[in-house]
């Protein structure tokens, strides 16, 4: 019999799908990732969008990467944990397994109409269910556009001919379809989600841990059949083996598919943030900060969202209180694509730390509106402080230091709603790497700030999760045991300059806010 040693996370984010190897101390097998990008897809002004077969397709080609590079044997992989970019939506033919529209990605804000209409009408009835707040940002009312926009949507739904999920189920359903054991068998793959992801939906009640009758009629008449059946995060009763198609990635081994978790919960969960009072922020293409509140929900009055962290039992969870902030790394994106005032996104970095500060320049990144805690998704980007002297360089110090404002605007929320001053804040995801943006972090925090050794944290909490569901790691001891600091970073600015400095972000997210509200027609909004 052979040893299993390893075990498969696959991360499909907002930009792409990264494929990772683990082993038992929670490290990254040498050479055992890829990655790969796919396309944005920008229809009109405000909408966001992905092609679901695109995402498929490149799951399969960075899992044979990341297997080969590795020179494992497929069979020494225990188990196959899915994490995932949350609120973006696919509704697709089970049968033939095309979608019927593209993914609508969770910045996009075609929806706003509608979630004008719930918080008017059922603002309390969402946010008392699912612990969040009505936002474009959550999958429902991107489905219920779906049903309503793409012709014979909704009548193929109601005939039970029609499936939808987040992009985790999406990936879980093409893994298992046509496996020999699965949760969902009549589907021909596993259409499941786990608690987390389900939480992120706006149909979901959180306490109850299973989908709302009412919230589903009130956003859309959304028949529940379409929506996966809601799991535990690590599943010991397996959500499926891989199928046919997704066993040749494996060389026929037929590997368990156990461990699911939107990515920023897997997040957490990588950075072993098992203690209540935990906070994590991870920055990548938006920043998303989650505090462990524990075994019952915390509601919010400070503009976060009450959100499942975890479940290792069926009808059991730990929660969270989130803050997301939608536009941070892609900001860094637009300097080199949109601005071209940078040619890789590396070299944002020695651009900022050329400059001593930001000659009074401010830029608030809301490409896609303000989230927590503003939730405004009628605010728009917004440079400010320009004068004759300002420079690249200005621009690119005022991008990174916008990264930290923003979490600092969730940090103090998250404080208000707990009573915890938060002391430490463990961050990981790309733009992490900068040392300028973690000492300003720690800087307009006051709180130190801690890098973690493995870098990749969100596939690591997949891994985790997949692997906890098999007997792999034993329990959450092991995994405490396998985190390690790789920096921390002290404040060391003055608390006059600290607050001086956010009083000035503070007006600029004034003048941003509702700007689309002012010019609808420059949105598709009129």
């Amino acid at each position: 019999m052979v040893e299993k040693r390893y075990v498969l996370a696959i991360d499909q984010g907002t930009t792409g799908t990264r494929a990772m190897l683990f082993t038992r101390e929670g490290l990254p097998v040498p050479g055992g990732w890829a990655y790969r990008e796919h396309r944005q897809i920008y229809p009109k002004p405000g909408w966001v969008e992905h092609d679901p077969i695109e995402i498929w397709e490149n799951t399969k080609i960075v899992v044979r990467e990341a297997i080969e590079r590795a020179k494992v044997d497929p069979r020494e992989i225990a188990a196959i944990g899915v994490t995932n970019q949350r609120e973006t939506v696919v509704v697709w033919n089970p049968r033939t397994g095309k979608p019927v529209y593209n993914a609508i990605v969770w910045q996009d804000r075609r929806t706003a109409q509608l979630v004008d209409r719930l918080r008017e009408s059922h603002f309390e009835l969402i946010r008392g269910r699912t612990g969040l707040v009505p936002d474009c940002y959550f999958s429902s009312t991107k489905l219920w556009w779906i049903l309503d926009n793409v012709e014979g949507a909704r009548e193929a739904a109601e005939r039970g001919e029609l499936v939808a999920g987040t992009i985790d189920t999406w990936i879980i359903w093409n893994l298992t379809r046509g496996s020999r054991e699965v949760q969902t068998p009549e589907l021909g793959g596993a259409h499941v989600t786990d608690y987390s992801n389900a939480s992120r939906t706006m149909l979901f009640d959180i306490r109850k841990l299973d989908w709302d009758g009412e919230l589903l009629e009130v956003q859309g008449r959304i028949p529940r059949s379409v929506l996966p059946l809601p799991r535990p995060s690590s599943d010991r009763e397996v959500y499926g083996y891989t199928g046919p198609e997704a066993s040749k990635l494996f060389n026929g081994a037929e590997i368990p598919v156990t461990g699911d978790a939107g990515d920023q919960q897997a997040a957490l969960f990588g950075q072993a943030g098992f203690n209540v009072g935990d906070v994590k922020c991870t920055y990548g293409t938006g920043n998303f900060l989650l505090m462990n509140t524990g075994p019952e929900p915390v509601p919010s009055k400070s503009g976060l969202l009450t959100t499942v962290f975890y479940s290792v039992e069926p009808g059991r969870a730990v929660y969270a209180l989130e803050g997301s902030i939608f536009i941070t790394g892609a900001a860094i994106q637009w300097l080199r694509d949109g601005l071209k005032i940078i040619e890789v996104s590396a070299e944002v970095n020695p651009l900022a730390e050329a400059a001593p500060d930001t000659g009074g320049v401010y830029f608030v990144p809301a490409f896609v509106g303000l989230g927590a805690p503003y939730w405004d998704h009628y605010a728009r980007g917004l440079i400010i402080g320009i004068t004759r002297g300002t420079e690249r360089k200005h621009i690119a110090r005022a991008t990174l230091e916008a990264i930290a404002y923003l979490t600092r605007d969730v940090v103090e929320a998250m404080a208000a709603d707990t009573g915890r001053r938060i002391e430490v804040l463990k961050a990981d995801g790309g733009a992490a790497r900068s040392d300028f943006l973690l000492q300003f972090q720690a800087d307009i925090l006051n709180a130190k700030v801690v890098r973690p050794v493995v870098f990749e944290t969100t596939s690591l909490g997949a891994a985790y999760l997949a692997g906890l569901a098999v007997g792999f790691w034993e329990g959450l001891e092991d995994v405490r045991r396998n985190w390690r600091a790789e920096r921390e970073f002290l404040p060391r600015m003055d608390e006059a300059t600290r607050e001086r400095l956010y009083r000035g972000w503070k007006a600029a997210v004034r003048r941003a806010l509702g700007w689309a509200k002012e010019v609808p027609w420059a949105y598709g909004y009129e």
